[in-house]
């Protein structure tokens, strides 16, 4: 996303926002046109551009650099981002990279419906900076910062039913809390697509569900110049009956797991085995799944 000359808009506010872009959009249902201006439309594609240019032609950046997009991660995951050089972390897989792609391209469709809908979109992928930890935001709608977000059925009902507090893998609340700081408001939110089903949902947190973000930069900075990486971020849980182990579900995706749970299987490091819909990543192995092992 980049700036843009900002739409005019008509005394919109951010409460309404879901409503409104339903409201704008259903006239095509009955035929009628949406009567976007190429201006518009021009602009939009130049965005598209952008994003696409970007996705191809990625910046090189320091992994020990701590911003606002990883601030809120758990602190043994940020710690091993900030100080590995082990060769068994995970390189991003392909597949990983055509869904970023997706999802970037699907929070400018979000933006422009935001738009089109009357609301007024300023500061996009604006740089701001919080006790020494910098970021971009993705925009400010209608004087509040929101963080533009597209989600999997699952991940969207976190955001539709404002429970994302109870499991916030990603950190996405100090994040916004950190922009928050930055542009003084405090009423800000997530805007969020279901990528699967087109939904949108609007959650703006409670205040005592985001942190104190300048206490938690002062922690963070603390503790990932400790020599030893912090507790793990989540303990492994059982698989199935027999008294097996396996990591966290919140471990699964973590690039760096495998040096993370380096004692599982006393020492040996962790067992991977291969399912038809998954892979079971064992930090104790009572009976062997039947099953092909895949361990690295």
């Amino acid at each position: 996303m980049s700036s843009k000359e900002v739409l005019t808009f008509k005394n919109k506010k951010l409460d309404t926002l879901v409503e409104d872009i339903y409201d704008k959009l259903s006239v095509l249902s009955d035929g009628e046109s949406l009567n976007i201006d190429d201006k518009t439309i021009d602009a939009f594609g130049e965005s598209m551009k952008e994003v696409l240019s970007h996705w191809a032609n990625p910046r090189p950046r320091d992994s020990g650099t701590l911003r606002m997009s990883n601030i809120g991660k758990p602190m043994r995951q940020l710690w091993y981002d900030m100080r590995s050089e082990s060769k068994t972390t995970e390189r991003i897989k392909p597949s990983v990279f055509i869904k970023f792609l997706y999802g970037h391209l699907l929070e400018e469709v979000l933006l422009l419906l935001v738009k089109i809908a009357g609301h007024k979109v300023t500061d996009e992928q604006k740089e701001v900076s919080v006790s020494g930890i910098k970021g971009h935001m993705d925009c400010v709608i209608d004087g509040e910062v929101v963080d533009i977000k597209t989600a999997s059925s699952f991940a969207f009902k976190k955001f539709y039913n404002k429970t994302l507090a109870e499991d916030d893998i990603f950190g996405y609340l100090p994040q916004l809390a950190g922009y928050e700081a930055a542009m003084g408001t405090n009423k800000g939110g997530f805007l969020a697509m279901n990528k699967e089903s087109g939904e949108i949902a609007l959650y703006r947190p409670d205040s005592f569900d985001k942190p104190d973000i300048k206490n938690k930069i002062k922690t963070v900075k603390k503790l990932i110049k400790v020599d030893t990486p912090p507790d793990l971020c989540y303990n492994p849980i059982p698989d199935g009956a027999a008294g097996n182990m396996k990591i966290g579900k919140g471990c699964t995706w973590c690039r760096h797991k495998f040096e993370c749970h380096a004692d599982a299987n006393e020492g040996k490091g962790l067992r991977v085995f291969k399912y038809a819909d998954r892979y079971s990543y064992l930090t104790r192995v009572v009976k062997e799944p039947r099953v092909l092992e895949v361990t690295k």
